[in-house]
Order: C-alpha cells, then sequence, then structure tokens
C-alpha cells in the first residue's frame, strides 16, 4: 500500500515565455520515502523541483506540501544544491548551522544539532575546516547536514551527487539508503542516471521531454529490503533498469 502523500503537485504548468516547460504536471510523493525524478536532459526535473522549493511560481496548478498550498519557500522543505552553495567565509559547523542562525536558535543549541548531522553524514573531526579545505564530495556532505540540520520534513535533492567520482557517488546512495530509512522524511531527488534511481528510490517518476508530463511511475520493491550491498546484483533491479532504458531510449534517439 502506498502510503499518504507529503507532496502532492497538481495541474503544474510552467512557461518560459515561448517555451513550455511543464503541462499539467500531477504527482504525488508518498509520506517517509524517496521519489526520483527521471527523464531526458531538459524535461523540467529541476522546474518542477524548484517549485515545490517555493523558489519558481508555477505559471498554473498548485503544490501542496502536508496540506498546505505552496506560495513560497518555508521551513517544511529543505533544498541541496547539486553546486554546493557553501558560504565560503564560514567553518562547516557555520554552514551547517546557518540555518538554524537565521531562524534564531541559540548558539550552543544550533551548534549541537550541527555536531550531531556532520558526524551522521560523516564528516567528524573537519568541524572547524573551510569549504576551500575540502573535497568536493566532503563539501556536498556539508551541504546534506546543512538541509537536514533544519529539521524540514521534505528534502529536496538537484542532482547532489554528479559532481564527484564514482566510489564516492556510490558511498553517497548508500548513505543516502540509511538517511531515508533513519531520518523518517520525504526526498525528492533529481538525477540523470538511471541506475542511480532504481537503487535509492521507493517511487521512480519518468517524465516526457518538454513541456514535461509523467509519463510513468515506477515502485521498485522486492530487494529494497536486501541491503545495500545486495541491490544492485537482484534480478528486479537488473530487469527495472532495462524498463527504464527501454522507456527513455526513443526520447534519446
Amino acid at each position: 500500500m502506498v502510503p499518504e502523500s507529503a507532496v502532492s503537485t497538481r495541474n503544474i504548468s510552467k512557461n518560459y515565455g515561448d517555451v513550455e516547460a511543464l503541462r499539467n504536471l500531477s504527482l504525488e510523493f508518498p509520506r517517509g520515502q524517496l521519489t526520483s525524478l527521471l527523464g531526458p536532459s531538459g524535461c523540467g526535473k529541476t522546474t518542477l523541483l524548484k517549485i515545490i522549493a517555493g523558489l519558481l511560481q508555477p505559471s498554473s496548478g498548485e503544490v501542496e506540501v502536508n496540506g498546505h498550498t505552496v506560495t513560497g519557500p518555508g521551513p517544511d522543505r529543505a533544498f541541496v544544491f547539486q553546486d554546493f552553495a557553501l558560504l565560503p567565509w564560514a567553518s562547516v559547523i557555520r554552514n551547517v548551522a546557518f540555518g538554524l542562525e537565521m531562524r534564531g536558535v541559540a548558539k550552543s543549541e544550533r551548534e549541537a544539532i550541527a555536531e550531531r548531522y556532520i558526524r551522521e553524514v560523516g564528516l567528524a573531526g573537519f568541524e572547524h575546516a573551510y569549504p576551500h579545505e575540502l573535497s568536493g564530495g566532503m563539501r556536498q556532505r556539508v551541504g546534506l547536514a546543512r538541509a537536514l540540520s533544519v529539521d524540514a520534513q521534505v528534502l529536496l535533492m538537484d542532482e547532489p551527487f554528479s559532481a564527484v567520482d564514482e566510489q564516492t557517488r556510490r558511498k553517497f546512495q548508500e548513505d543516502l539508503l540509511g538517511l531515508v530509512q533513519n531520518e523518517k522524511k520525504t526526498f525528492i531527488f533529481v538525477t540523470h542516471s538511471i541506475e542511480e534511481a532504481v537503487y535509492v528510490s521507493d517511487q521512480i517518476a519518468i517524465l516526457l521531454p518538454r513541456p514535461s508530463r509523467v509519463s510513468e511511475i515506477i515502485r521498485p520493491s522486492g530487494f529494497r529490503d536486501k541491503g545495500a550491498d545486495n541491490i544492485r546484483r537482484d534480478p528486479e533491479y537488473l530487469d527495472i533498469v532495462d524498463q527504464i532504458w527501454a522507456s527513455l531510449r526513443s526520447y534519446v534517439e
């Protein structure tokens, strides 16, 4: 049974002048699960993510988060950017605690929360380092810890692993599975990688080329509880990867 929705997008359209990016797109995002948005380049995945975040206004349609209509950014959502978006002059702990600082949380409390999530993303010992002293993968972990620290119920992730090497990316994917299980938050994840989407997702929404609509929704099931090391060898995983590639091949061609 599919859980209740934390986020609902209803008949979302978005135009940029004469360019129609999204057309009447409707999609439900189950609470406490990870949904990937997958489709050809330029199909509007990031546009949809930013509309859910309240960073863009749709031309028509509406977004609801926990039953409330989205009119702009809010504390119920946090965004993990592809390019890290860290404060270069601030230490790791200050970056992670920045959202809490903006909310007026006392320094001792916000630093305690930041330290918890710095440990959780594997950066213990780097609390007082600065972004220029970190690798790309470590900077992305700081961005993830910052999003987690504000305790938003919905985390929006725009290709967060695209700038790291394959080994680091696989470790991030394993860590993300643990976060989804332990944090009980709703994750909305943009990726261009079919294998990554199938590996990390409870639900995969395949989007058509511009103007984007939902072509197909896939919910992997049989291999989700077999452990991170076994997922990529599971026949269902391999079958779903092939199924999605067959669906997308015509758009690529």
